[in-house]
C-alpha cells in the first residue's frame, strides 16, 4: 500500500465515517454523560458522527464538563485529568461522551484542541513532535492553575499514542504524568488495512490525501516518529500505561500493534474491549461513545475503586 493511500485513509477515517453515519432526525442526540445500561451496547459511530456535526459551528468548544479552570482536585482524585483528540477529530467530536461522565465522577476535567489552526474543524494534523509542543503547554497551563504535581492524560488514537509517547519521552512529560490512558492508541503505528480502497471507492481519496497533513504520515509503521519512540522502548520510568482497545479497529491496524510492553517502573495494562463485552463492535471512532470504554478508563484512573466492566457497565 502506498505511503499517501495509508495517510489518506488514517485522515480520512473521520470523513467518511461522518458521511456514512450523518445524523438524522432519528439519530442519537449527543450524550449527556449518563452511562445507561443496554443489554446490546451499539457501535458508537453515531454518536460520534452527531458530535463532529454539532463541532462544526464552533470547532473550538470544549465537551460539557471540561474546561472549568477553576476546579480543584479533590482527595478521592488529587489528579487532573487531560483528554487529547486523535486525527482529524476535534475536543467537542472526540470527548462529548467521556468528559461529562469523569466530571460527574468527581474529576478536573480538561481538554484540548491542537495541530492545526482555530477555527479548523479538522485537528490534530500537524508534525507529532509539534503538536508535543501544543500538549506540553496546555499541560502546564492545568497543573498551574490546579496546583497538582502531575496529570492523568487520556487520549484516543494519535492522542493516545504516538503524541503523548512523544511529550513523555522528549519534552519532560514523564515528570509531570501519572498515568497515560490509550483509548484505541496509534502506539506502533499503522497499516490503515482496507480504508485506503474504502476512500478511493468513495471517491476522497484525493481531497483527503491533500488534507491529511504530517500526522498521518506520522502514524504509518516504520515512520521516523515510529522508530525515535520505540527506540530503548515503549514506556518512561515513573508513569503507568493502559491501552484500551477494540478488535474491530479498522484505522490503527494490525489492533495488536496498539499494545505496549512494560519497562522499568512502568507498568502496564493492556486491555481489550470484547473481553469485557463480547458484543460491543466499537471500532475505531465509535470506541469513544462506548459505556464498556467509560468503565475501563474510570477503573485505570481510580483502581483502588474500581468496578467490573461489563455489557452492562
Amino acid at each position: 500500500m502506498k505511503l499517501r493511500h495509508v495517510a489518506a485513509a488514517l485522515a480520512g477515517s473521520a470523513v467518511i465515517a461522518v458521511a456514512a453515519a450523518a445524523p438524522s432526525s432519528s439519530s442519537p442526540s449527543v450524550p449527556d454523560g449518563t452511562v445507561r445500561v443496554a443489554a446490546a451496547p451499539n457501535t458508537g459511530l453515531a454518536q460520534f458522527s452527531a458530535a463532529f456535526t454539532r463541532s462544526q459551528t464552533a470547532p473550538e468548544r470544549a465537551p460539557r464538563g471540561a474546561n472549568d479552570w477553576a476546579c480543584e482536585p479533590s482527595a478521592a482524585h488529587p489528579r487532573p485529568v487531560v483528554l487529547i483528540h486523535g486525527t482529524w477529530a476535534n475536543a467537542y467530536a472526540n470527548w462529548s461522551g467521556l468528559s461529562p461522565v469523569l466530571k460527574q465522577a468527581g474529576y478536573c476535567v480538561y481538554a484540548l484542541n491542537y495541530g492545526a489552526p482555530d477555527g479548523d474543524v479538522f485537528k490534530a494534523r500537524g508534525h507529532i513532535p509539534e503538536s508535543a509542543k501544543e500538549v506540553a503547554a496546555f499541560v502546564d497551563k492545568v497543573l498551574d492553575a490546579t496546583g497538582a504535581e502531575k496529570a492523568d492524560l487520556v487520549g484516543h488514537s494519535q492522542g493516545g499514542g504516538l503524541l503523548p509517547r512523544w511529550y513523555l519521552k522528549f519534552d519532560g512529560g514523564a515528570a509531570k504524568t501519572h498515568r497515560l490512558v490509550g483509548v484505541a492508541p496509534s502506539n506502533h503505528g499503522t497499516t490503515a488495512s482496507g480504508l485506503a480502497s474504502l476512500a478511493k471507492s468513495l471517491r476522497v481519496l484525493d481531497t483527503t490525501a491533500q488534507m491529511a497533513g504530517q500526522a498521518a504520515k506520522d502514524q504509518t509503521v516504520g515512520s521516523d516518529v515510529n522508530a525515535r519512540l520505540d527506540a530503548g522502548g515503549d514506556t518512561m520510568p515513573g508513569v503507568r500505561y493502559t491501552t484500551v482497545v477494540t478488535r474491530t479497529d479498522e484505522v490503527v491496524t494490525p489492533y495488536r500493534q496498539q499494545y505496549l510492553a512494560a519497562g522499568p517502573d512502568a507498568p502496564v495494562d493492556n486491555l481489550t474491549l470484547q473481553d469485557a463485552c463480547p458484543i460491543d463492535m466499537s471500532a475505531h471512532l465509535g470506541i469513544a461513545y462506548s459505556t464498556v470504554m467509560y468503565r475501563l478508563v474510570l477503573n485505570a484512573l481510580d483502581p483502588a475503586n474500581a468496578r467490573t466492566a461489563s455489557c452492562r457497565s
